[in-house]
């Protein structure tokens, strides 16, 4: 019996070729699809799981109101984690890291290389589980003098030669020094969320800036605890929860603080006034229900042929029941020339994987591997098996339901029920209203990153670059910056503290200013900066001036942003007095806004501090069209000042676009997504009309030897596919609109969502349906009448 109904499928794959290749095509581009998004989302949901402790590794979030709502940060004080440690019994280990890398130069002898890192705390390879080459977890961070190497820095320093117990030179933002190599430990994995060459004490921070800047008004640094066994979170959060107030002994400090699992915070980073709202697992949600919709749509294709093919098959099955067949015999037949496709499509699937991984990763940004392993296997044969019933149930169920009698005497209509009819019409409407929904997406997504590219930031991105000084340069920071300004080719040159870009280090208590509400919350974000960085940014002034070498007390001064003004709440602010830390700074000038975050978020309160010494980042304006020869010149000048260290630049405009790397992403994603729900759906288009074309043909011989002309007969043909497009766009429109929406209120500065977006999506879907319909229709109406009438 196995072996007759092998011969069966056999024979009908090859009886009905067309049908079978659309079948084949569908089936595996969908699989294909399906498998590389399975692959990103279980490669998001892992990350930062494979810790050891991950089920008590927790982060200290804080929630910071302000008079327009609660911020959440992971921002949080040096002096934070010791006191948990010492408070509050449930916590076994505390590691304190300054908040997030940064770059430093490694040297020994006449070798360096820059490299990426963090400073940690003593118990940071504790309750992290990163695997050690050399060295051990417990005590390689317990000097101050000790350091860490990643394999792979450690290979670039010393080569093959064993690096433990070697010295390395250092320089960074707040200093210098050497230290020994205490540790190595593996390339950390590409599931882990924080990426890292080498790792310094934390109390390398603590001598740097003093023990004074150590207070609870002094924010950013990254706050972990490990807690013990069985301990209850909630329990600990309620009693955290105004920690920061009792102990800053400050009733108007409302901060509150809390914990969160360490390996959730990957995907739901997201706040809102203090409450979770989501993050990464907003889109692994959207991209698996994507992966599902297209597999649905593969599957439709095979059910809407398989059952517009029936009417080829009705004596088949007629004599079948007839010689005693039962309707059970005949499911299994049909699920098995489903599940057989379904399994030649899959290998298929997988080879297509195999070969577009490398391209997927780019996209992605991922190092995603098609590895064999347990779970992808019990993964593949469940989607087969899944796929294989969805696929083949409604036309096995379809085909073993006919009468015998009725088939065998000619009484089963061969234009198929009305049931069928309206069933095979609402798929193909499904189809195209995900097909429109993914054309509304593409366009939408599309346009709200033109308009990030092309938005005015308040300042000029373009032509602007980073140099990381070193060696002379660094230790002769203004002398540099005279010799790059007189370089043909700059405009103007400055230093800062970091990248103007992005999250900055920010302050939420201990100032003061006249007017000042007592109960008033309200983080400033922080530039230090050296004299003519406002002009190199080409950040535009409201009123007032900036820092200038021409006044000698511009140490003691101050310049803000419009948004730190308007939540101060002050009138003729220049030449009034804030106090920051102790110290009376005049305010010298207004900027206005900007952008420096991106335009997810609304332009937060800002000052430009004057403060040299922490503006260790060279800022170059090059002027545009010489930017070429501007660099070589810059990088003969670094020679010159420092010959035995690489010249390393960065344009701002990198920082900028990373900021919109996610978003980047999804648009990219979201056009190949479109497109293969688009062929696949006309796939499917093409095997109906083809059909339809084929099962009318004696009408069309009969209408064209009443006379009708060639274009009656592709209308006739074309009208019902083009009103099923129709009814789809009036259900996919409204969604897409909602959709559309929710997605673009994640962005604070956003498109308007024009009204023609809509229609026009739906009108394309269309015109591609038309297209695919109409080659089968111009075919069908050049038919010789005399063929078509010429057989019974």
């Amino acid at each position: 019996m196995l072996k007759h109904n092998l011969t069966l499928i056999y024979r009908n794959f090859t009886r009905f070729k067309s049908t079978f290749l659309i079948n084949l095509v569908g089936l595996s581009t969908g699989l294909a699809c399906t498998l590389l998004i399975y692959l990103w989302a279980a490669d998001e949901w892992n990350m930062d799981k494979f810790h050891n402790n991950s089920e008590r590794l927790y982060t200290v979030m804080v929630n910071n109101p302000n008079s327009e709502r609660i911020e959440t940060s992971k921002s949080t004080q040096a002096i934070l984690g010791e006191a948990l440690l010492q408070d509050i019994p449930e916590v076994e280990k505390e590691v304190t890291t300054l908040g997030g890398n940064f770059d430093l130069t490694l040297s020994i002898d006449t070798r360096h290389i820059q490299q990426s890192g963090s400073l940690v705390g003593k118990d940071f390879f504790s309750i992290f589980s990163y695997e050690f080459l050399k060295g051990s977890p417990e005590q390689c961070l317990v000097d101050k003098k000790s350091i860490v190497l990643s394999e792979r820095t450690a290979k670039g320093l010393f080569g093959d030669a064993d690096a433990m117990g070697k010295t390395v030179a250092w320089s960074f933002p707040y200093g210098k020094g050497e230290s020994t190599v205490t540790g190595v430990v593996k390339n950390v994995p590409s599931n882990s969320s924080a990426q890292f060459d080498f790792a310094l004490p934390f109390a390398l921070y603590i001598d740097f800036v003093g023990k004074e800047s150590l207070h609870w008004g002094n924010f950013g640094c990254n706050t972990f605890l490990l807690l013990k066994p069985n301990t209850n979170v909630q329990a600990v959060n309620k009693k955290i929860v105004d920690f920061i107030t009792k102990k800053s002994k400050d009733e108007k400090n409302l901060m509150t603080i809390f914990l969160t699992q360490y390996a959730h915070n990957y995907l739901y980073g997201s706040y809102q006034d203090g409450v979770e709202s989501g993050g990464r697992i907003e889109y692994v949600r959207l991209f698996s229900l994507i992966g599902v919709f297209i597999l649905v749509l593969a599957c439709i294709n095979f059910m809407n042929l398989s059952t517009a093919k029936a009417t080829r098959r009705l004596k088949e099955v007629g004599v079948k029941k007839a010689i005693g067949a039962g309707r059970s015999t005949l499911i299994i037949q049909y699920l098995g020339e489903s599940l057989l496709m379904t399994f030649t499509s899959m290998i298929i699937a997988v080879l297509l994987v195999d070969l577009l991984m490398p391209a997927f990763n780019v996209i992605t940004g991922k190092e995603i591997e098609l590895a064999p392993d347990i779970d992808l296997v019990i993964s593949l044969i469940t989607v087969t098996l899944v796929t294989g019933f969805l696929a083949g149930s409604y036309p096995a169920l379809y085909l073993s339901g006919f009468s015998p009698a009725t088939v065998l005497k000619g009484r089963l209509s061969t234009t198929g029920s009305t049931f069928e009819g309206f069933a095979r019409k609402g798929l193909i409407v499904f189809q195209f209203a995900i097909s429109i929904l993914f054309i509304v997406a593409v366009w939408v997504i599309y346009k709200q990153i033109d308009f990030v590219q092309s938005v005015h930031l308040g300042y000029d991105k373009d032509n602007l670059i980073y140099i990381k000084p070193e060696g002379k340069a660094a230790s002769n920071l203004d002398t540099y910056i005279s010799e790059i300004k007189k370089l043909p080719g700059v405009e103007n040159a400055s230093s800062i503290a970091r990248t103007i870009v992005g999250s900055r280090s920010s302050t939420v208590g201990y100032f003061n200013w006249e007017g000042k509400d007592p109960n008033a919350i309200i983080p400033f974000e922080i530039v230090n900066c050296n004299y003519d960085l406002i002009e190199t940014l080409g950040v535009q002034m409201k009123e007032g001036r900036t820092f200038s070498r021409e006044h000698g007390t511009d140490s003691a001064s101050i310049v803000f942003n419009e948004a730190a003004i308007a939540v101060m709440n002050m009138k003729d602010p220049i030449g009034k007095i804030f106090n920051l830390w102790g110290k009376n700074l005049t305010i010298i000038g207004i900027t206005k806004d900007f952008h420096f975050q991106s335009l997810h978020e609304k332009v937060k309160p800002l000052f430009f501090r004057l403060y040299p010494k922490d503006a260790e980042q060279i800022m170059v304006r090059l002027t545009a069209g010489q930017e070429r020869e501007t660099i070589a010149a810059l990088g003969r000048l670094s020679k010159e000042f420092n010959p035995e260290f690489a010249f390393v630049f960065t344009f701002l405009d990198k920082d900028y676009q990373a900021q919109y790397n996610a978003e980047k992403r999804v648009s990219t994603l979201s056009k190949y997504f479109a497109g293969l729900a688009i062929v696949i759906s006309c796939l499917g288009l093409f095997g109906l009309a083809s059909f339809t074309a084929e099962r009318r043909s004696k009408e069309i011989g009969i209408r064209k030897v009443m006379g009708s002309g060639e274009w009656r007969i592709i209308w006739m043909l074309s009208t019902d596919f083009a009103k099923m497009v129709m009814i789809a766009s009036a259900i996919a429109l409204p969604i897409s609109y909602w959709f559309a929406s929710r997605w673009l209120s994640g962005f604070a500065y956003r498109i308007p969502l024009s009204w023609w977006y809509f229609p026009i999506a739906g009108a394309l879907a269309l015109v591609i349906a038309l297209i695919t319909v109409g080659t089968q229709a111009v075919k069908a109406s050049r038919l010789n009448p005399t063929q078509c009438l010429k057989e019974e």
